[in-house]
């Protein structure tokens, strides 16, 4: 590894968030060292895993739209890029509603407002089309035919890989929060290794919230997620990707995906658990999250009723009050940035954030890159309160 005494800008944390900023902040010809303590995506990151969905829905929310329009053609570059493009797999995916649900129609006249691909679905069309799902008699549907899923784990190790072709210099270092106040010249990693930079960026995720406990520790909500699969009966096609999209049963708030890779049916609870430490808390999926995953698709996919237990993932998410994204500069420090509150739907907006970040350190006062007051640490709350999903 070719050392440097002083780069432009350290990145702590190799997940979504800063492999994406190091990769943008490298692109804009900045020198970058990215570190990250247990490695890219790894199994305690949140970046962690095997799959998310990227989609366009949003409800009101519309800054999330935008940023997803941007993010997935990023995406789909940066695997070509690699000679990964399976890494994403166009499932589509499908909202299930019912009645006049808010959130579901804000998202139908988003994807009418920026011309996204989609079709609405009424309950007869959702039976004629997902025969394997039980549909209450007042749902309907929204299919975006162009979303999908990332494999999350592997994409992340993609984009530090790319990165580093660009001249990132990853290190596997856990990094230490700056005392004092003012203008930081280098940071400490638990190695006793000095890194020297212009500017640090701390896109940590759940280890905010530790590394800076006064600060974020009263507005980063770690919660714990877990995620069961279940085996597809031998033969059966109705739940491949070509048959079953990634879908979001809004009324259960339930979501999952298809039998990728064939590892089962996907099944994820979105209601926050309890509060963990990423640390150490056990990646042991608990018996009642089993259950409960059990009695969801014995509901909705009954043809999975007995089906067993193939798989189970556990991970968190790291919440912010309401779910916006934490964006921004210390307020103790200069030249520190705080990135994280990915509150379980940011993984899909990781090329944005890192344009965003980019632009922020290297250029902020420049016209064009406006900075987004919902990002602020000021706008982040000491209780929960979750409106962006």
């Amino acid at each position: 590894m070719t050392d440097r005494k002083t780069y432009d800008v350290a990145v702590i944390g190799a997940g979504v968030f800063g492999a994406w900023t190091a990769y943008c902040l490298a692109k804009s010809g900045a020198s970058v060292a990215l570190l990250d303590a247990y490695g890219p995506a790894n199994s305690r990151a949140s970046s962690g895993g095997e799959s998310r969905i990227i989609r366009m829905g949003y409800g009101s929310d519309e800054i999330y739209t935008r940023w997803s329009l941007r993010a997935l053609p990023r995406w789909k570059e940066i695997f070509t890029q690699a000679g990964r493009p399976e890494l994403f797999q166009p499932t589509g995916v499908l909202w299930i509603a019912h009645e006049k649900y808010p959130y579901a129609m804000d998202t139908l006249t988003a994807l009418q407002n920026h011309n996204i691909p989609h079709e609405r679905l009424s309950l007869m069309g959702l039976r004629k089309h997902y025969p394997q799902i039980t549909f209450d008699d007042n749902a309907w549907g929204i299919l975006e035919p162009e979303s999908g899923v990332l494999m999350a784990r592997r994409a992340v190790q993609i984009v530090v890989e790319e990165s580093q072709k660009i001249g990132v210099q990853y290190r596997a270092a856990s990094a230490l929060a700056p005392f004092g106040s003012g203008r930081v010249a280098s940071l400490m990693t638990t190695h006793g290794e000095n890194i020297s930079a212009g500017a640090f960026v701390y896109a940590c995720g759940p280890w905010l919230a530790k590394l800076f406990p006064d600060l974020l520790g009263p507005r980063i909500f770690i919660s714990r997620q877990e995620i069961v699969f279940f085996g597809v009966p031998q033969g059966e096609i109705l739940f491949r990707q070509e048959a079953l999209p990634t879908w979001l049963y809004l009324k259960d708030e339930f979501y999952g995906m298809p039998d990728l890779e064939n590892r089962g049916l996907k099944v994820a609870d979105d209601h926050h658990g309890a509060p963990v430490d990423p640390d150490t808390q056990s990646r042991v999926a608990s018996v009642a999250a089993v259950e409960s995953a059990r009695e969801f698709v014995a509901r909705r996919f009954p043809a999975l009723k007995n089906a067993p237990v193939v798989e189970t993932r556990v991970c968190q998410y790291e919440n912010t009050s309401n779910g916006d994204f934490l964006i921004d500069q210390h307020p103790d420090f200069t030249n520190v940035w705080l990135v994280g509150g990915g509150s379980g739907h940011g993984f899909k907006h990781g090329p944005a954030v890192g344009e965003y970040l980019e632009a922020r350190v290297t250029r902020s006062s420049a016209p064009e890159n406006k900075v987004e007051p919902r990002f602020s640490l000021a706008t982040k709350q000491t209780t929960q309160d979750r409106a962006v999903h």
